[in-house]
């Protein structure tokens, strides 16, 4: 049984803490991304892609928070965990295959990195000229000794390929670089992300292993102010990335350190899924939504310059029930970036049109329009997925996609 057969034949998806059992819930997706290329005429030119894209100026949309993806075919120097190839841990298994198919490189052996970035290439031609999309790179899970550990690491992307991607593709991509602070050279080799063009730094708190209230990220810090590096941080519970799994990491609350030294932090996903607890309340703070210690940080004033967020993947299905807030929270929304989380978005069931329709966010004629775009281009896909979405009328801003301004100029 290949690897497509796999995935048809299977009922399992557990993505982004999201534990799917049968897939048929959704319809109007299946399960297997079709990766069919171009864009049609009909899909192109339809009213609603002029809708899409009325008020928005190309050449400030950047996606603000889009994987780079590779398993060390090429020479990159790009990493997977070889636990992601066994059958005997299931879990990391199958998702990997999963974001094999997302990134249409499950039928590409051998050059599966290769393959990646020519589909990206492929996905943005899309979109106007001058968009653009923001590839991370993902450092190593270290030790609290700071030395790397491969075993706790469920991939690894080295900042020098994507560095070098970006360079052979400056029109259509940027770079956000990946350092654990923990690193002895952590600060060495922030100066040469910099020097190399990188537009921001990202972590994965929970799955790398960096408590980000710990007094030994202060120097790295400060070293992110004094460069006005934006730190792309994901906050909230992480299952989609195994790792050290230190859960408590990903409390938004740990992130006013940051802010207090001057850092523009960005908590990516609104810390929209999962619970932390309320260090607030001291040792005693019970577990509450870690949306909710999201939304505090956001509403204290101290944090308006310093606190931002991106909204990738919050129409997933495990994360859609903050959008009512963030919809109607319009005062958040020159803070608010928006985010494909690419490949995610090539995962069909993880989005359900019918269900966004059925929940009053999105127009029911919409719906044949997203699920045609969605099979030819899941990026675009999720660009006018959100510029659709409306609540009592009333959708998010234009700010919210034109982002550019945030890397380049240090505000939107």
């Amino acid at each position: 049984m290949n690897r497509r057969q796999f995935l048809q034949r299977t009922g399992l998806l557990t993505l982004g803490g999201a534990g799917l059992a049968g897939w048929s819930l959704w319809p109007e997706a299946g399960i297997i991304n079709p990766c069919r290329a171009g864009l049609p005429g009909e899909l192109a030119e339809h009213p609603l892609m002029q809708q899409v894209w009325a008020g928005i100026d190309p050449a400030r949309v950047w996606d603000a928070h889009a994987h780079l993806v590779g398993v060390g075919d090429g020479e990159s120097g790009a990493w997977a965990n070889p636990r992601m190839d066994s059958l005997w841990n299931p879990l990391q298994y199958v998702q990997k295959l999963f974001y094999l198919n997302a990134g249409c490189v499950h039928n590409a052996p051998g050059k599966v990195d290769e393959s990646f970035v020519a589909r990206l290439e492929n996905l943005m031609d899309g979109f106007p000229p001058g968009a653009k999309i923001l590839l991370l790179a993902f450092d190593w899970a270290h030790d609290e000794q700071g030395r790397p550990s491969r075993e706790n690491s469920a991939f690894h992307l080295p900042n020098a390929y994507a560095a070098r991607v970006v360079a052979a593709h400056p029109g259509r991509f940027e770079w956000a670089a990946s350092i654990h602070p923990y690193r002895s050279d952590a600060l060495a080799a922030l100066e040469q992300a910099v020097a190399q063009g990188a537009r921001a730094m990202k972590w994965l708190p929970a799955a790398m292993g960096i408590d980000p209230a710990a007094p030994r990220c202060d120097a790295f810090y400060r070293a992110l102010a004094r460069h006005d590096l934006p730190l792309i941080t994901h906050a909230g519970h992480e299952a989609a990335v195994a790792g050290t799994a230190v859960q408590e990491y990903g409390n938004p609350l740990k992130l006013r350190r940051a802010m207090d030294l001057g850092v523009r932090v960005v908590v990516a996903h609104c810390a929209s899924h999962g619970e932390d607890r309320d260090l607030d309340r001291g040792g005693s703070g019970q577990p509450v939504p870690s949306f909710d210690l999201f939304a505090r940080l956001m509403d204290e004033p101290g944090h308006a310059g310093r606190l931002f967020a991106d909204i990738s993947a919050v129409t997933q299905f495990n994360r859609a029930g903050v959008l009512d807030v963030l919809l109607a929270r319009t005062d958040w929304h020159d803070r608010l970036l928006n985010g494909s989380d690419y490949p995610l978005p090539g995962i069909l069931p993880l989005i359900s049109v019918e269900r966004l329709v059925g929940r009053g966010w999105l127009e029911a004629d919409a719906k044949p329009f997203l699920i045609g775009l969605r099979d030819h281009n899941p990026l675009l896909f999720d660009f006018a997925l959100k510029r659709l979405l409306k609540r009592d009328g009333v959708g998010f801003g234009a700010s919210v996609f034109e982002t550019r301004d945030f890397f380049v100029g240090g505000g939107k």
